[in-house]
């Protein structure tokens, strides 16, 4: 499914996020960065060694990152230049925040590839997976903060694509029916 909002495309689609052809794939990471399981552990596979490098002299730098925060590295093996890490929020029934963390993600990573001007950009469903956060509303967070973000940014922007790649029929449903309303 694409839809144009100012001139800009959305893309959904379900598929595997270390195949698709753009300048950034967003990691799901961990504080570590240091890979781990699901899409992390997918994207540190798929890129080979020049990824762990990278996020290991970030660490050695700052420690690692934060959640609600976001890092860039080069995308080593895969298609991609970049990969950006951010680390989403562990979902606890909305008790601790995570709504705002979760939306940071998002606004830190388009931060990041404006800045390394990226003109196209691969989400995964950030914290949906191992993290628990619910379908619908991590996928109503990301779609906000990407319209938002289009609509401010429109004519300042490198971005002028963007795609979310789903992981399975579940998360693609959420991001249509919810796309689909904007």
């Amino acid at each position: 499914m694409r839809k144009l909002i100012a001139g800009i495309e959305i893309q959904l689609m379900v598929g595997d996020i270390t195949k698709v052809e753009v300048d950034a794939i967003v990691n799901a990471a961990n504080t570590s960065l240091l890979g781990g399981g699901g899409v992390d552990g997918a994207i540190h596979k798929a890129g080979g060694k020049a990824i762990l490098e990278a996020c290991m002299k970030i660490r050695d730098r700052q420690g690692g990152c934060s959640v609600g925060e976001a890092v860039i590295t080069p995308a080593g093996l895969l298609k991609a230049r970049f990969v950006i890490h951010t680390v989403g929020p562990v979902w606890n029934d909305g008790r601790s925040d995570e709504e705002s963390k979760l939306s940071s993600c998002y606004s830190k990573s388009l931060a990041i590839a404006n800045q390394n001007g990226v003109e196209s950009i691969a989400f995964p469903g950030i914290s949906t997976g191992i993290y628990r956060f619910p379908k619908d509303k991590a996928a109503t967070i990301a779609l906000d903060v990407v319209r938002n973000y289009i609509l401010k940014n429109s004519g300042e922007t490198s971005i002028k694509r963007f795609l979310f790649v789903c992981f399975d029929s579940e998360s693609y449903d959420s991001y249509q029916s919810y796309l689909m309303g904007l």
